[in-house]
């Protein structure tokens, strides 16, 4: 449920923005009017591979940019650039963050700086995954099975907290850390991956993850994981840069108030990703308003 937002704004100092490889993607219709760190400006960090984060940017944009604000959003693609520019202050959002257990290495290292702003979702997990067509149902089954998968477990991004989980506790946990090489490249990388494979009808284990459209999309399916060795679930946070609900007290009570289902989050996503597709987030999300009119208030004041 998301809560009102009152038109006042509070005024505040200028933040110096530092530079970091990013791309700006898109801005308000009010951006002649202030910088980078203005009140009337905020900074959304995202890592386009990773769709919640990708969704729920766009779904921020829409409703800050309705009270007036100039959004800017920046594309990053390790996760590691991405904390640190939250820390420093040059991204004001990161609107999906793995933060309880995901990613909890970055909070130990930046936490310091950064303000956790609430979760909208609270039924993540990580997960190892296989085409449906073959039979091998537990992670434990892997073991003893490399020649099958060529002695690979394909990953995604080398500084992403399922990339850690899978190399640091999971295979190390199931004894597969002697027998597998786990291969990391980036989301589209993997995917691409799995799709030649299925396409094909081979063997392949994959990293994934739950919310995400993949595992829809194709027919995977998760492995039992007895050891717990992959996590409990987690929330999914709205993280800001240390001092950001002084500054806009408004919007991060806003922001606290976002709770999204099962059905809500994955019809938004599905927009998102695959009805609407690359160059027309916005279009998604305005769809997705129409289908989901009590999802929340709206926010406009105007």
């Amino acid at each position: 449920m998301w809560f009102g937002l009152a038109a006042a704004v509070v005024a505040i100092a200028l933040v110096a923005v530092g530079s970091l490889a990013v791309t700006r993607t898109s801005g308000g219709a009010d951006e002649a009017a202030g910088g980078a760190g203005s009140d009337k400006t905020i900074t959304l960090g995202f890592l386009p591979s990773w769709t919640d984060g990708l969704s729920m940017t766009y779904l921020l944009k829409d409703q800050l940019e309705k009270e007036g604000y100039t959004v800017e959003l920046k594309e990053l693609t390790e996760a590691a650039v991405l904390y640190t520019g939250l820390a420093k202050g040059d991204v004001d959002i990161y609107p999906s963050a793995w933060s309880e257990k995901t990613h909890a290495s970055y909070m130990k290292k930046y936490g310091a700086d950064i303000e956790d702003l609430g979760a909208y979702y609270d039924n993540a997990v990580l997960t190892i995954a296989v085409p449906k067509y073959v039979d091998v149902d537990s992670i434990e089954d892997l073991k003893g099975n490399a020649k099958r998968f060529d002695g690979k477990i394909i990953g995604i991004e080398p500084s992403a907290g399922l990339t850690e989980q899978t190399q640091n506790t999971m295979m190390p946990e199931y004894g597969l850390d002697t027998e597998y090489e786990l291969v990391t490249s980036s989301t589209a990388t993997m995917l691409t991956t799995l799709q030649n494979a299925i396409d094909k009808k081979q063997d392949i284990a994959v990293t994934l993850w739950r919310p995400f459209w993949a595992n829809d999309k194709f027919p995977v399916k998760d492995l039992k994981d007895p050891k717990g060795a992959m996590g409990k679930p987690e929330a999914l946070h709205f993280l800001a840069n240390k001092g950001f609900s002084e500054k806009h007290p408004d919007i991060a009570k806003m922001i606290a108030g976002i709770k999204l289902d099962d059905a809500e989050y994955g019809s938004l996503e599905d927009l998102v990703v695959n009805k609407f597709g690359k160059g027309k987030e916005p279009d998604a999300v305005t769809e997705w308003l129409k289908e989901h009119p009590d999802a929340y208030p709206t926010l406009m004041t105007q």
